[in-house]
């Protein structure tokens, strides 16, 4: 049985059994600075459990560039304001203006099924409610815009590989967003049981969304305080969000909002994936 609190486990555990080149396929096998390695919970807090194999167990191996790494949009030039950044996750961003804020959160909740073996889930709805899988674009299933529609059309298929799991993405965050993945979402009645994969969201045009990346609850009481990630528009680096608490953490009550570097959410705004 998992012990009700974990201090510390190595990248690899939380990653969810998976080596650290399984989990992330988009690096050198070499890269060591994990999320988990970096950011210690504020003093009278543990990290909450959680258990081998989960969505948040990998987003806590997470890996970080070097610290002072800034923001960059998605052509290479830096973000404007850096200020909000406490680190920079090493992924990349792709060169188009595709992976902001809700995209960024499929992007790692999809790197994350892919990861574990769970291709069959690996599908997310557009605006419109269309639903495109992994699956369907691997059989040639490929979206056209044709005015206010989608239509689809018939091309040639393609094998797993990582230039197809990456396109496939792209089209996703061409026809996703908040909108879309908020629909997609569970809601999580009471804000202070939030979990490392849990999302605040408002959904809009424009609407925002981050992602919790790691829980911490105190002794003492049991009250949690959360480490986010988000994208951002334009597209740019996925970084961790600098906190009030130990330079990185937020305190999570029932009622208080939740007032980020980019964007103030509610408590009211949280809510969950339902399991793959």
């Amino acid at each position: 049985m998992l012990p009700r609190r974990l201090l510390f486990a190595t990248a690899a555990a939380f990653a969810g059994g998976l080596s650290p080149a399984q989990a992330q396929e988009w690096l050198e096998p070499a890269h060591r600075d994990y999320l988990i390695n970096r950011f210690a919970p504020p003093p009278g807090y543990l990290r909450i459990a959680v258990p081998d194999g989960r969505f948040g167990a990998w987003l806590r191996a997470l890996p970080l560039k070097p610290p002072g790494a800034p923001i960059l949009l998605y052509n290479g030039q830096p973000r404007g304001t850096q200020g909000g950044a406490a680190a920079i996750v090493d992924i990349d961003v792709g060169r188009s203006d595709l992976q902001q804020c809700a995209d960024a959160i499929i992007r790692l909740r999809a790197e994350y099924l892919r990861a574990s073996g769970r291709g069959h889930a690996l599908a997310f709805r557009f605006t419109n409610g269309e639903r495109f899988a992994y699956s369907d674009y691997l059989s040639g299933r490929r979206p056209t815009v044709r005015g206010n529609s989608i239509t689809w059309a018939s091309t040639r298929t393609s094998s797993d590989s990582r230039p197809a799991f990456r396109a496939w993405l792209d089209i996703v965050f061409t026809y996703a967003g908040t909108v879309s993945l908020a629909g997609e979402l569970l809601r999580v009645a009471d804000a202070t049981t939030i979990e490392p994969g849990d999302v605040l969201i408002q959904p809009g045009s424009p609407g925002h969304a981050i992602i919790a990346v790691d829980v911490a609850e105190r002794e003492s009481d049991g009250a949690r305080v959360a480490m986010f990630a988000q994208g951002f528009m334009p597209a740019q680096s996925i970084h961790v969000l600098r906190g009030p608490m130990a330079g990185a953490w937020y305190p999570i009550s029932g009622s208080a909002e939740i007032d980020t570097p980019d964007w103030r959410f509610a408590t009211a705004d949280l809510r969950r994936f339902p399991p793959a």
